[in-house]
């Protein structure tokens, strides 16, 4: 019985052993070889006293040995904590507090950074390298137990112990973002993230001759298509390596050359394929599905992208970290007039899920074009914040529409309406982002659509500056098409012709490009702090 994320890779290597599970960089494992890995690192993580529910980190970049970890974790019965390998060393070392993470695996140029875990404060008391034959010579504090690569192969790769992991534990937990300044780790069972794997499956007829892309870091929720979806299929994994991700003519060249079936991107990398990577110089015969995610796709940037691969179909996912995917729409030709500058819906539910929104007397929305917050319920939704009670009884609360029986619903804190069908939900923007200025209620994301219209923009965002005087004033931040010549004042009059002036932004500066956080998303908190 298929029940654990383990369990995927386990009966795939039973039915395809000789095929290649993932690949990276020119080299691959089978899935004989990553199943056969992965059992003898869950074996040296139970040497190392890892049982059932203890949370193991992640301090890797995009490699076979991040992948080669994860299953090792989950077979162990372990929660796999991802840690950006990227971020300062006092965010990572907080997030080990917070979840008590006493084992890591990590290589040997991770090594001297867990330094500054340590100075910082964290429990991490065994260190197992995935790549180094022999111990480096960096000193940790004493009472740390560092195991090189040659240490876990001693493990008989062999069938394993049983740890006792039911559907309902947790498979991992990934920390986003918090509104407080620290990090929250949303929990995630191995049941809540099943139903999406087998949507995922049966929407996208996924099946062994599958290729994708897995460019999402691990600690960003998109992953979980990539490598569990792909996995279940049979098919083969093709890591993205990170540097991809400012060189999208690379990027490009990669789809072609690893003749990439699925990609799974959010528009930001999306959009840079379009403005840099010579899309009409590659062949992309194979390509037959890309599916984006994680925020708004411009449509000028999806309508290039469609005239570049038209031959492609072309996905909306959408949901926060705490529900996975949860709505999807499959792009029409009619969302791609010439005329339209609005982005493409959100869609429906997923199945399995429902997808629902509250206005602002507590009704559900039955009703086109009434604005409403979406709530979502159904197994899709996480286990909640790990550590942090206050926090999920804020945003996972008692579902007062089913008034049957006690169950928990999500609030996304997204803003949306029904479209004239009743069918799709059109995402209007973040309960966050709307603002207050001079008493008017604004979306900062109807500013953005304002701005990209514009031909030559390329990057938008739009931040609000808090103001004693007229509560929030409006700062843009754009980057242009190279060669052009366009003044902030002038994007200031093609806001003008779009948006009411008091949605004008009374600043605007042009930058060559718009920062990113480690997911290829637009970094908002960056700009807002200037």
């Amino acid at each position: 019985m298929t029940y654990l994320l383990s369990h995927l890779l386990t009966e795939s290597a039973q039915r395809f052993p000789n095929r290649e599970a993932a690949r990276f960089d020119g080299q691959a494992l089978t899935y004989a070889q990553l199943d056969a890995l992965t059992n003898q690192v869950a074996r040296a993580l139970w040497a190392a006293g890892v049982r059932r529910g203890d949370r193991v980190g992640i301090y890797l970049h995009k490699s076979l040995p991040s992948i080669i970890s994860v299953f090792g974790i989950m077979k162990a019965g372990g929660v796999y904590v991802p840690l950006d390998p990227n971020a300062p060393a006092k965010r990572l070392s907080y997030i080990t507090r917070n979840c008590d993470i006493k084992a890591l695996l990590t290589t040997p140029q991770k090594l001297e950074a867990l330094n500054e875990f340590f100075s910082e404060g964290t429990p991490i008391r065994n260190v197992i390298l995935l790549n180094a034959d022999a111990l480096p010579a960096v000193t940790l504090p004493e009472g740390v137990t560092v195991t090189a690569w040659e240490g876990v192969t001693a493990h008989e790769p062999g069938t394993l112990p049983d740890p006792g992991v039911i559907e309902t534990d947790l498979a991992y937990i990934l920390y986003t973002s918090g509104s407080t300044g620290e990090p929250k780790g949303v929990m995630i069972s191995h049941r809540t993230i099943f139903a999406f794997v087998n949507w995922c499956v049966e929407t996208f007829r996924m099946t062994e001759a599958d290729r994708v892309t897995s460019h999402a870091p691990l600690h960003f929720d998109l992953s979980t298509f990539d490598l569990y979806a792909t996995l279940k299929a049979g098919g083969t994994v093709v890591l993205v390596p990170e540097k991809l991700s400012v060189f999208p003519v690379l990027l490009a060249k990669l789809l072609q050359d690893e003749r990439i079936t699925l990609t799974y991107l959010v528009p930001s990398i999306l959009s840079l394929m379009v403005n840099y990577g010579n899309l009409k110089g590659h062949t992309f015969s194979t390509l037959r599905a890309i599916l984006f995610a994680g925020e708004v796709f411009p449509i000028k940037y999806l309508r290039q992208l469609v005239e570049a691969i038209p031959h492609a179909e072309y996905y909306n996912l959408y949901g926060p970290t705490e529900t996975n995917v949860c709505t999807y729409y499959k792009i029409q030709p009619k969302d791609l007039a010439p005329e339209r500058t609005q982005p493409a819906p959100i869609g429906k539910a997923c199945e399995n899920i429902e997808a629902f929104a509250v206005d602002d007397q507590g009704q559900v929305v039955t009703e086109p074009g009434v604005e409403g917050e979406l709530w979502v319920r159904g197994s899709c939704v996480a286990q909640g914040y790990w550590g942090d009670a206050e926090k999920t009884a804020r945003n996972f609360v008692r579902n007062t529409h089913q008034p049957h029986y006690h169950e928990f619903a999500y609030r996304t804190g997204d803003i949306v309406i029904l479209d004239p069908e009743r069918v799709n939900w059109i995402y209007v923007g973040r309960r966050d982002h709307m603002v207050k200025s001079r008493g008017y209620r604004i979306e900062l994301g109807e500013i953005e659509t304002a701005l990209y219209s514009n031909a030559a923009v390329k990057e938008a965002c739009v931040v609000a500056i808090p103001d004693e005087l007229v509560g929030n004033r409006l700062k843009a931040f754009v980057a242009l098409s190279d060669g052009n010549g366009l003044t902030p004042g002038d994007l200031q009059t093609h806001c003008r012709e779009r948006v009411p002036s008091y949605m004008v932004p009374e600043s605007i500066e042009l930058r060559e490009a718009l920062p990113k956080t480690s997911s290829g998303k637009i970094d908002r908190t960056a700009l807002a702090r200037g």
